[in-house]
């Protein structure tokens, strides 16, 4: 095995380093990390004890990862920060670990964490999802797969952004975003379906259009969830995305945008 370790990096005895890592100038890791192959650590980062980082990854100047979460409850309870491969972390970003609540922070695979991102505790990030400068995250939030944060959103503690969601920049999230749409504006409301990201990720023209009559009963037409529910199920056809979103919906804790 070989690795590429500065010598002023602060190294503890028990941590684990796959084949061609690499950890810049007075960087630390603290016990129980365990850092996959061909991962690069860089400059003045601190990753903070039980954090595991899956292979490939990059982890720029300056960051935090793991550190005990921001909450008045955390009682020094033995919890994990978990990091799939390839993901790519840029300057400046923290990620608190998890408390006992569910035990872990989480961020997938193929992720894109711009520079400033803060992840809370307990926070569960799916895989290929973006957050760009400034995306703030309590604790406790949920990310699916392929979703795309813009610069500066504020999402608020338990929410949950569904799969294949965009919210605009510089807005905040109190509650729930069901999957596959725009997100924008203050308060944060439904812009129509995020035609981009899905002619992107391979969703064809039918496909769009049924997501879009769904989403047109549920914002457009002045019914409550109930009725829009009721509606969904009677008039569109059974499908894998129609399911996702009425799932979504009928298991959202905080409401929906």
């Amino acid at each position: 095995m070989t690795q590429f370790i500065h010598p002023t990096a602060i190294i503890n005895k028990k941590v684990k380093l796959g084949s061609n890592v690499r950890i810049g100038p007075y960087s630390i890791i603290e016990e129980n990390v365990q850092i996959g192959d061909n991962s690069k650590i860089g400059n003045c980062v601190t990753i903070c004890e039980n954090t595991q980082i899956g292979k490939d990854c990059i982890i720029f100047h300056y960051c935090s990862i793991g550190e005990i979460p921001q909450d008045l409850k955390f009682g020094g309870e033995k919890t994990k920060t978990i990091i799939g491969d390839r993901t790519i972390i840029r300057e400046l970003v923290t990620i608190n670990r998890g408390t006992k609540a569910l035990g872990k922070t989480y961020i997938g695979n193929d992720c894109l964490l711009m520079a400033y991102v803060h992840i809370g505790h307990d926070s569960v990030i799916g895989d290929n999802v973006i957050m760009a400068n400034m995306v703030t995250l309590g604790g406790h939030v949920v990310i699916e797969d392929w979703a795309s944060i813009g610069g500066g959103v504020l999402i608020h503690q338990f929410c949950k952004i569904g799969s294949y969601v965009f919210i605009g920049g510089g807005f905040r999230a109190v509650q729930d975003v069901p999957p596959y749409i725009l997100a924008a504006k203050e308060p944060l409301k439904y812009q129509g379906i995020n035609k981009t990201g899905l002619i992107r990720r391979g969703f064809n023209k039918n496909i769009r259009k049924d997501i879009k009559e769904i989403y047109k009963l549920l914002f457009r037409k002045r019914l409550n969830i109930t009725q829009a529910i009721i509606e969904i199920k009677k008039n569109i056809k059974k499908s894998k995305y129609r399911n996702n979103i009425l799932y979504f919906i009928e298991n959202s804790n905080r409401g929906i945008i």
